[in-house]
């Protein structure tokens, strides 16, 4: 261990958080979380009998930055969303791909059921994550089932202990109807994505109404999940400190300087259009706060005018897009593209102070294609590789193009069955 990271290590939290191990050459070669930083942290370092892969991994860090959250959830929520952007290394070997689960959700089912699954079956369930290590979202999912009862398995209308428990909505026992039961599961979706603040919002209005309309058991069920999720205090925090010094927001630094901007950004919108041959076209636009996706903030647009011209189309989703004023402005708009889209997307945004850059694959669309973007003085950057920035354009990118695909694939599915 070098004597810089011994020092860092002094310094360790007690507190649940995300850590970053990083090599020689700054790059970040683990994610991990921790419920307590300082304990977990400085396992990695002591004299202790490892398995082979750990003692390689822990012989290559040369730096430790971290994180710190509120809960062992939000790292675990957190960890979930660097891992998708660094991919480092060691989380690739260190962890089986079969770890990586997704939360499924049947809502067009009359009774839906809450599970997990390591392979999306493509089909109209709701699927949430990727996250990683089925254990950790598991223990998630039975916390937040004391907030949100739901049904783990296929509904049979049978009376069990989790009834008396009260870990099932309770139709069984005429407790709650299926509708009222798919409106809790919609909170819990809306949870599960990052829409904490609004949520809680919502709940507390619902219940006021409810209480007002002297609908007194609604209204205390509703104070219930209100008091439940206060309690878990699942907002992810960010200081000032954090904002500027982690490693996992090094990228945002990057970027500012970039851009010549007066402070880094803190929305980043991603935009991307989806068509084949001009049919079905959609748009997206995907939101990241402080570096990290914020899934509650996305937004889809279905073309009112359906044709193969992609920088048209654009023009048209930035122009609803910003009638939108109750949206938050960002700081940096990432356009999938080159100079074409690049020039369309100024043309609407002339009048604002929104920073645009272009995101120019040349026809590679691949996880491994080189990242170069365009700014608005038409100058074109190549970022390295494994540059911090580099990352954070390819996750923002990679998930505009998700997000606008299965969008047009719906829409596409649905014509079929016509």
């Amino acid at each position: 261990m070098n004597e810089a990271l011994k020092e860092k290590l002094k310094t360790l939290p007690h507190s649940p958080g995300v850590y970053f191990h990083k090599n020689a050459e700054g790059e970040v070669i683990y994610v991990g979380k921790a419920a307590v930083l300082k304990n977990r942290v400085r396992q990695y370092f002591q004299n202790t009998e490892k398995d082979p892969k750990t003692e390689a991994l822990v012989k290559e860090i040369a730096m430790t930055d971290w994180i710190v959250v509120d809960t062992e959830m939000d790292a675990l929520f957190l960890e979930s969303e660097m891992i998708k952007r660094y991919m480092p290394k060691w989380n690739i070997l260190l962890r089986d791909d079969k770890t990586v689960v997704y939360v499924r959700i049947d809502m067009k089912s009359e009774v839906p059921y809450v599970t997990t699954t390591r392979n999306p079956e493509g089909d109209d369930a709701t699927y949430i994550g990727p996250f990683y290590a089925k254990s950790t979202i598991v223990d998630a999912l039975r916390i937040l089932r004391r907030v949100f009862p739901y049904y783990d398995r296929p509904y049979d209308g049978r009376k069990t202990l989790n009834t008396d428990l009260g870990l099932t909505p309770g139709i069984e026992i005429g407790k709650v109807t299926p509708a009222e039961y798919k409106k809790s599961l919609r909170n819990l979706i809306r949870y599960l994505n990052g829409d904490r603040e609004t949520l809680l919002k919502d709940i507390e209005k619902q219940m006021k109404e409810a209480s007002k309309a002297q609908e007194y058991e609604h209204a205390a069920s509703l104070r219930n999940q209100l008091y439940g999720l206060k309690g878990l205090k699942r907002k992810i925090v960010f200081s000032d400190k954090e904002f500027l010094d982690i490693s996992s927001d090094k990228a945002l630094l990057e970027l500012q300087k970039l851009l010549n901007l007066e402070t880094p950004p803190r929305r980043i919108e991603g935009y991307d259009i989806s068509h084949i041959s001009g049919q079905n076209v959609v748009g997206s636009m995907v939101v990241f706060t402080n570096g990290t996706a914020d899934r509650a903030q996305y937004r889809k647009f279905k073309l009112r005018k359906q044709q193969n011209n992609d920088t048209a189309s654009l023009q048209e989703v930035l122009t609803r897009r910003l009638k939108h004023n109750e949206w938050t402005f960002p700081d940096v708009i990432l356009l999938d593209g080159g100079a074409p889209q690049l020039s369309s997307a100024m043309e609407i945004l002339k009048d604002t102070d929104i920073a645009v850059i272009a995101r120019d694959k040349s026809g590679d669309h691949s996880r491994n294609a080189e990242v170069k973007i365009i700014t608005a003085d038409r100058e074109l950057h190549y970022l390295k590789p494994d540059s911090h920035l580099s990352k954070l354009i390819a996750r923002i990118d990679e998930e505009a193009h998700r997000f606008a695909i299965t969008y047009h694939r719906l829409l596409q599915g649905k014509k079929l069955l016509k």
